[in-house]
């Protein structure tokens, strides 16, 4: 099993992220939190990964902090929570929110989450309210505002699986409504509006 990946960021998208390190290029599957965390970083970076090897593919996700991580690891233990929803949790709840939420016993938050329905929400909670300790919560730096956020925020999207005309639509009327959005801001309340 892969720890951890240390070396030069080669690429990153709300989605993923490209790791140099020893002349290979690693693909890393990642959350919002995680984009945030790399978003103005130069030179090299270190994310902590989850790998899981399929029949069909090997996938690399990357966390900026073990909290992260573990909590991505517990989350995929529950029956009918893959990776990619495991992800799209991480991305829609901020980590801190998140074991507030579970330990809280709130599946109404969690139901909010897109592809989380009401059944699935419970079992999150029943099976993990007692594994999870919420932490010291984390001051977040957030991105700066860029011309770009309105089509990273769409390309994030599209890049999770939402149809391209309901995401511009959902994108036009948060950015219209607040012009100086940041794009992880924008998706978490889109991913919430879809």
């Amino acid at each position: 099993m892969i720890e951890y990946i240390k070396g030069q960021l080669a690429s990153l998208t709300p989605t993923d992220a490209v790791i140099e390190a020893g002349g290979i290029g690693y693909l890393l599957e990642i959350s919002l939190t995680t984009y945030s965390a790399l978003e103005n970083m130069k030179g090299e970076v270190k994310l902590m990964v989850h790998e899981v090897i399929r029949e069909d593919a090997h996938v690399l996700f990357g966390f900026s902090e073990e909290r992260e991580r573990s909590l991505f690891r517990l989350l995929i233990g529950v029956s009918g929570v893959g990776a990619n929803t495991a992800r799209i949790i991480l991305s829609s709840i901020p980590v801190a929110e998140l074991e507030i939420v579970i330990t809280s016993g709130d599946h109404t938050r969690l139901k909010n989450v897109k592809g989380i329905g009401i059944k699935t929400a419970q079992r999150i909670i029943v099976d993990l309210k007692d594994k999870i300790k919420p932490g010291d919560d984390a001051l977040l730096i957030q991105p700066p505002v860029t011309n770009e956020s309105f089509d990273e925020a769409l390309a994030a999207l599209l890049m999770l699986g939402f149809p391209r005309p309901q995401s511009q639509k959902v994108l036009k009327k948060l950015f219209d409504a607040d012009p100086a959005l940041k794009v992880e801001a924008a998706i978490k309340k889109a991913l919430s509006m879809l």
